[in-house]
């Protein structure tokens, strides 16, 4: 770069920052709207069942039945309320006031106490399939404590010879906070570094700054540089201020590597500012651009990127798409940084093609805005 085009490349800088601090919504759209999102998606999105309130039906009391459902009232995922008959606990459940229902029949205790199998009813709200799914399997968990503590309360070996010890890997809390977090950071950013540059360039279109520019003697790649840098170092920053808040404020883990953290996250903002500048070279309105990047960036990060839907339980065909969405590829990224740690085997392919889309994205947005100089 020669003195002159290194001046001229100094004068652009200093404009879009002067641009930046004169029009706050750059900032707002790089800091503010990431916080805002990342607050209500990461209270307001949960995978866990808390508080379930379930419905106890007890036809004859007992000693033994009012053990077993007092099991229920100590464990952390049920809110027990208690029905007279089944007929009104179902209907309970048909007006959404319980997911579940536990019904144990007048023979219960009869038979449990002859060694018998004490019949017991289960009855779970299927409306919500991933609740009913969990709401089954803290139903058999209580079941199985209550009878391993029944076992050695009379003295009795365990009723199953086996003795199951788990360990959960990667996210020993078994909380999908831990999970959605960093999926929400790459959705998120997603949305950002696309509207960074696609709304402010497009309201130069709108107001004529970005013709007069085009006439200069400056060239394109100066152009595309200049729109590049101040707003790459902005959603960086606001990808840094992210996982602060994922880290101090929701309490997920940090294995990794800051480093490949930053790396990564480097090259999925290029991506990002790369389909803004893409978006902003064919809509020259700034409504149009920003619904534009929200169809085309935001609720294809959101749906396909694995961030919340696994992307092996997809149709083949959108397995297929999934491969065109880059969050996909950040998503994986970030869940191995914070979860498991630095995990090459995870981290280098990913950021492979992250590399090869913001080159795509970067290499179509220049060819775009030299079409529309021509």
């Amino acid at each position: 770069m020669n003195l002159l085009a290194f001046r001229r490349m100094r004068g652009l800088l200093r404009k879009e920052f002067l641009q930046i601090w004169r029009d706050p919504s750059a900032l707002a759209i790089a800091f503010v709207l990431p916080a805002v999102l990342l607050l209500i998606f990461g209270y307001g999105v949960s995978l866990d069942a808390r508080n379930v309130p379930l419905g106890l039906v007890v036809e004859q009391p007992s000693a033994l039945a009012a053990s077993f459902t007092g099991a229920f009232g100590h464990s952390p995922y049920f809110r027990p309320r208690s029905f007279l008959t089944i007929q009104d606990a179902e209907r309970a459940m048909r007006a959404r006031e319980v997911q579940g229902i536990i019904w144990l029949p007048s023979n219960f205790a009869r038979r449990a106490q002859h060694g018998g199998n004490a019949p017991i009813g289960v009855i779970v709200n299927g409306v919500d399939a991933n609740d009913a799914r969990l709401i089954e399997g803290y139903v058999q968990q209580v079941w199985a404590t209550w009878l391993t503590a029944q076992a050695r309360a009379q003295g009795h070996p365990s009723p199953t010879p086996l003795s199951v010890q788990p360990r959960v890997r990667f996210n020993p809390a078994v909380s999908s906070r831990n999970y959605l977090v960093p999926g929400l950071i790459a959705v998120i950013m997603t949305l950002t570094g696309a509207l960074l540059t696609a709304l402010v360039i497009a309201r130069e279109w709108e107001r004529g700054t970005m013709e007069a520019l085009m006439v200069t003697r400056v060239a394109m790649r100066e152009i595309l540089l200049a729109k590049l840098i101040p707003y790459f170092l902005l959603g960086m920053g606001g990808m840094a201020a992210s996982v602060a808040m994922a880290v101090l404020l929701f309490g997920v883990p940090l294995l990794g590597s800051w480093w490949v953290l930053g790396g990564a996250s480097a090259l999925f903002m290029l991506a990002a500012l790369g389909m803004g500048l893409l978006i902003s070279s064919v809509a020259h309105n700034q409504f149009v651009a920003g619904q534009i990047a929200i169809i085309t960036t935001f609720l294809p990060a959101f749906l396909l990127s694995g961030f919340v839907f696994d992307i092996g339980s997809m149709p083949g065909v959108v397995q297929l798409i999934t491969h065109v969405v880059a969050a996909r590829y950040f998503v994986a990224i970030l869940q191995s940084v914070f979860l498991a740690g630095d995990v090459w085997s995870v981290i280098l392919p990913n950021a492979l093609a992250l590399a090869a889309m913001a080159a795509i994205f970067l290499g179509l947005a220049r060819a775009a805005f030299r079409r529309r100089l021509d």
